[in-house]
């Protein structure tokens, strides 16, 4: 069945009169006044995340008017159909089932479908797949000579991992150090080559297709490097996270390990990807990861919108965006391990839900995903917090804090969460007592997401909680939220760009492209 767009129902007119008759004048101060149980209303618990949404310019009334839109665009048996395997991929006609990849780990379910055997298969599949990545994880682990493992790649097969080992630093295996490459300026993967030697390091190459134009050049520099400093066997000292193994194989590299076309880049930590995690965190380690997050899928598939954690988040994404007009959102995670974490969110959300036509190919009369940005906290609130609390732009902050704290350090962490609660409160409560450049308008809107401690299983449950709120607010704007053909138009031009870095030629090329071009090459 094809589901109405969301302009195209009810709720949306509505949802629009609710903004221009109370919406857009909404005062969160007055809301807290009027309902002492404001933060019970607008608080609630998922798997291993406790979330505060009570400092967001949203009353029950408009709420209830959201959830309405949710069922009127679908969205359950959107996210059904997605459990059930359906090629909800519209553009790539592929399934969108990541979740297989941390489902079944003791016994839980199995999604309900009408090729429930095909679906077990591939479960297995899993399984299999798990248990032998794990196993060579642990065999690296425990071989004292590789002292570097080098994760070689860019987008799903960089970001994930790299911000999965950096927070799980606490868990992580002493006497292995961990580095990451994904840019193709040499400068970077000249940096990693100058800490390591030969022979103590172990290079993977993630690369879907081991086609990825800016991974396989730096795969093959590295290569270059070990070979012209005397290292010996490629095979041991290189693995492949790829599907393309016979490119592997005419690479030198013996050991790979692949996964599935129903694994999206940015959704791929979970698979082989995630190797650096499991290496970093160990078999365990990584299985509680994918418990998190299949806590978090079960929350996200059974609970009514109402209590759904990453549906009542889309949504107010989806209120934001397309009728309060906010263009971004900050991410402040209050941990040093989470830095990555803002820039692992802008691939999630910006690659998935940056589309200006629906799945239908239609151009949307309506926003769709904001910018996200964001640095951790308190250096963020040294560097753009002034513009979030005097800014001329509304911009929801989203904090994310850490009850227990994983050092003995004393009095930090106190400081850290006072310092978290109090730039929510100030960014609500703003300071009006004085005029001109000492006056804060307050009422600025934020989310509070608290976990206990940060680990395997509670980093787990976060990042599933992420994905599942991308997919609503996709969801609910009719868009194919797992392609990102945006990605390709660049690449070609590079390919054809770097040809004419060569040759200078400039000829059929726009002005201002022809001018750099030149200007590149006059001196070469």
């Amino acid at each position: 069945m094809m589901w109405p767009r969301c302009d195209q129902t009810a709720a949306w007119a509505l949802l629009r009169t609710a903004f221009e008759t109370s919406g857009k004048s909404f005062d969160l101060c007055d809301a807290f006044a009027a309902d002492p149980q404001r933060f019970a209303h607008f608080s609630q618990s998922a798997p291993h995340v406790f979330a505060d949404l009570s400092k967001n310019l949203v009353d029950t009334a408009v709420e209830q008017q959201l959830f309405a839109l949710a069922r009127q665009c679908g969205l359950e048996q959107h996210r059904d159909a997605m459990f059930s395997g359906a090629l909800i991929n519209s553009t790539e006609q592929r399934s969108v089932m990541h979740f297989l990849l941390r489902n079944g780990l003791a016994g839980q379910f199995i999604p309900a479908h009408a090729a429930i055997d095909k679906i077990a298969d591939l479960q297995a599949e899993v399984h299999a797949g798990l248990d032998r990545m794990l196993a060579y994880a642990e065999q690296v682990r425990a071989d004292d000579a590789i002292t570097d493992i080098v994760n070689i790649g860019i987008g799903g097969s960089d970001l994930g991992p790299q911000m999965a080992v950096l927070a799980l630093s606490e868990f992580a295996i002493k006497g292995k150090r961990f580095h990451f490459v994904s840019n193709v300026d040499g400068q970077e993967l000249s940096s990693v080559l100058a800490q390591v030697k030969p022979q103590n390091t172990l290079f993977l190459i993630a690369s879907k297709t081991f086609a990825t134009l800016e991974t396989m050049t730096n795969a093959h520099s590295a290569r270059g490097w070990f070979e012209a400093n005397d290292g010996q066997d490629i095979a041991r000292h290189f693995a492949a996270l790829t599907s393309n193994v016979a490119a592997a194989n005419a690479f030198g590299i013996t050991t790979t390990f692949g996964f599935w076309d129903w694994v999206g880049g940015r959704y791929s930590l979970w698979s082989a990807i995630g190797l650096p995690i499991a290496m970093a965190v160990g078999g365990q380690g990584f299985r509680a990861l994918l418990a998190g997050a299949h806590a978090m899928d079960e929350h996200f598939r059974s609970a009514v919108l109402e209590h759904n954690l990453p549906v009542r988040l889309g949504l107010l994404d989806v209120w934001y965006r397309n009728f309060h007009g906010l263009t971004s959102r900050s991410i402040a995670p209050y941990s040093s391990a989470l830095r990555r974490l803002p820039a692992y969110l802008q691939q999630l959300e910006m690659e998935s839900n940056g589309k200006r036509v629906d799945s239908r190919g239609q151009t949307l009369p309506f926003e769709t995903a904001p910018v996200l940005w964001g640095e951790p906290g308190t250096n963020g609130q040294h560097a753009y917090f002034q513009m979030l609390h005097q800014g001329t732009s509304v911009v929801p902050v989203e904090f994310v804090a850490i009850k227990k704290a994983s050092h003995s350090l004393p009095g930090h962490h106190s400081q850290l969460l006072a310092n978290a609660l109090a730039q929510a409160q100030a960014l609500m409560v703003g300071k009006t007592d004085s005029g001109g450049h000492k006056h804060f308008p307050g009422n600025r809107p934020s989310t509070f997401l608290l976990l206990d401690a940060l680990t395997p299983t509670s980093l787990g449950a976060l990042l599933a909680l992420q994905e599942h709120r991308v997919f609503v607010s996709g969801a609910i704007w009719g868009i194919n939220s797992f392609d990102q053909w945006g990605v390709e138009l660049g690449k070609v031009l590079a390919k054809n760009m770097q040809v004419r870095l060569v040759t200078g030629d400039a000829q059929g090329l726009d002005g201002s492209t022809a001018g750099l071009l030149g200007h590149i090459c006059r001196d070469q």
